[in-house]
C-alpha cells in the first residue's frame, strides 16, 4: 500500500468517527427527553408511595421495573387502570406478577 492510500483510509476513519460522535449527543438527548416524558406520567399514574415503591425496586431489578413501568404506562392510557394507583394496588400488581414466574423444584431422586 503507498502512503496515499493509507492517509486514505485514515481520513475515512477519522470522518466515520466523527459522524459517530455527532449523533451521541442528539441520541443522548432524546433518551433523556424521552425518560422525562415516562417520569411526568407515572407521576400522573402512581401516588407517592407507589412511585416510591418503584424507584426502590429499580434499584435491585431495572430490568424488570423498566418493562413494568412501560406496561403500567400503556394500561393507564387504555384506561384499564385507576388513576392513581395506591401503594397497596402497585403491591398486588407486583404479587401476581411474581406469582407468574417459574417455581424451581428439586426433587431427589
Amino acid at each position: 500500500m503507498s502512503d496515499e492510500e493509507l492517509e486514505e483510509i485514515r481520513r475515512r476513519k477519522l470522518l466515520a468517527m466523527q459522524q459517530r460522535m455527532g449523533d451521541d449527543p442528539r441520541q443522548a438527548q432524546a433518551e433523556r427527553q424521552m425518560e422525562a416524558q415516562k417520569q411526568a406520567l407515572l407521576r400522573q399514574i402512581l401516588s407517592p408511595e407507589a412511585r416510591q415503591r418503584l424507584t426502590n425496586l429499580n434499584m435491585i431489578k431495572p430490568e424488570f421495573t423498566e418493562q413494568l413501568e412501560l406496561q403500567l404506562i400503556q394500561l393507564a392510557q387504555t384506561g384499564k387502570l385507576p388513576i392513581p394507583i395506591s401503594d397497596a394496588q402497585l403491591k398486588q400488581i407486583l404479587i401476581q406478577l411474581q406469582s407468574r414466574k417459574r417455581e424451581t423444584k428439586i426433587r431427589r431422586i
